[in-house]
């Protein structure tokens, strides 16, 4: 009744879903030139042979899907591999990283017209949805076609349970239409299952999995130059109000430690000069990457607005602050620094990573903070003390390391369905 009522909507709502798209492009959070994707038109050929289809909403989702992408390719040398998200940033960072075999499109908007056409086009053999964006239509057209849909790294906040929970019939015939579901966590899978998702389980976190960022050997020879004897410290995948905080930061503690370095990543980098500029009007000497500049000796805050130099900057920091969770709610990954050896810390606000923010803390892998004031004591503590920094970096890179095993788990689990591929011809 309810996906009924959704498809009545989304089929009337094309006029509004234009406009929206209209607006989506001037703001830049859509690709002008690859426009018709979110269309359901393909850009490019189906290859012959067996397709399996990845989705992931944003750049976390297609990170963590790519040490999988890989393993995919060696259990099955045969298939080709469609990958699709819904953000700029993360086509961007996929052009970069696919393998040989594996190509990026935008996911279409969840309009049947737009979904058919997709499908059509595509006809995947094999469907792995990673984390939480539940399309209806995309996931119900997607299962009636009778290939397998299988959940992936499935996540199911308590939050989001309680909001699912005032639509049982909806969301658990959504579900049913996966084979099989796997959770994130254990706490995952037992929502999964009482949203509907019978016989959900967990095989851990596949964000647990993936490779360590990559970083440029020449670009990080030259900032290492730039940087050579100076303190610094990182604040990555910033929100706004935490870069603010970061220059506070700065500023408490640029007196125990001369020659202080502040860099910066906010989480989107079309926000760079606009940071740049507010906190140069706060009295800050800033240099920006995405001007083509590098920091000098009178650097005292340096903006990385680049795409994918995230590793590179993990890489040269030895002490890095997660963002999204001091002045924004939910977290980021922290994985991504413990496996290059950085001392991890992040706010209190940690909703879509609670259960590894938790786990790396009980196991001293991570360093909480409640607050701005505690941020800037543990920075300085941290950049005072190299050694204590050294051992919160090697406790973090052992976790990282310890939970690489979620991967074989998994591939376990899609054995079945990967074997059906050998047979499978993509045929309409």
């Amino acid at each position: 009744m309810m996906l009924g009522f959704y498809r009545f909507l989304t089929t009337l709502g094309a006029p509004a879903i234009q406009i929206y798209l209209g607006r989506r492009i001037k703001a830049g959070k859509e690709d002008p030139h690859r426009f018709n994707e979110r269309l359901g038109r393909a850009a490019l050929a189906r290859p012959d042979g067996p397709l399996i289809w990845l989705h992931g909403a944003s750049v976390g989702e297609a990170i963590s899907l790519l040490t999988l992408i890989d393993r995919l390719k060696t259990a099955v040398p045969a298939a080709n591999i469609l990958v699709t998200t819904g953000t700029v940033t993360s086509a961007r960072m996929l052009a970069d990283r696919l393998p040989k075999g594996a190509v990026h499109q935008y996911v279409p908007v969840d309009r049947m017209a737009y979904v058919r056409r997709f499908l059509d086009h595509w006809r995947p053999d094999l469907t792995l949805w990673a984390e939480s964006e539940f399309w209806p239509n995309l996931i119900s057209e997607t299962a009636v076609r009778g290939n397998p849909l299988v959940l992936v790294n499935g996540r199911i906040s308590p939050r989001s349970f309680k909001g699912w929970s005032w639509a049982p019939k909806f969301i658990s015939g959504l579900l049913g239409g996966f084979a099989l579901c796997l959770g994130q966590t254990e706490g995952d899978a037992e929502r999964l299952r009482a949203l509907g998702a019978a016989g959900a389980r967990s095989v851990g976190n596949l964000k647990f999995a993936a490779d360590p960022l990559p970083a440029d050997a020449a670009r990080l020879a030259d900032l290492r130059a730039a940087t050579a004897g100076r303190p610094l410290w990182l604040a990555a995948s910033t929100w706004a109000g935490e870069e603010d905080i970061a220059w506070r930061v700065h500023q408490d503690q640029a007196a125990a430690h001369p020659g202080l370095l502040t860099i910066i990543v906010p989480r989107h980098p079309n926000r760079g000069a606009d940071v740049a500029a507010q906190l140069a009007a706060q009295g800050a000497r800033v240099k920006r990457r995405g001007a083509g500049d590098m920091p000098d000796a009178g650097t005292e805050v340096y903006i990385a607005d680049t795409m994918g130099e995230l590793g590179l900057f993990f890489t040269l920091a030895p002490v890095v602050f997660m963002g999204k969770s001091l002045s924004a709610d939910g977290g980021q990954n922290l994985l991504e620094p413990a496996r290059l050896g950085c001392a991890v810390l992040h706010g209190p606000r940690m909703t879509n990573f609670a259960d590894m923010g938790a786990r790396m803390a009980a196991a001293g892998a991570s360093l909480p903070v409640a607050d701005e004031a505690s941020l800037s004591a543990a920075v300085g503590r941290l950049l005072g003390n190299t050694g204590e920094a050294e051992a919160f970096a090697v406790r973090a890179r052992t976790f990282a390391q310890a939970e690489a095993g979620v991967i074989d788990r998994l591939m376990a689990e899609l054995t079945p369905y990967l074997q059906r591929l050998d047979g499978a011809r993509g045929t309409p």
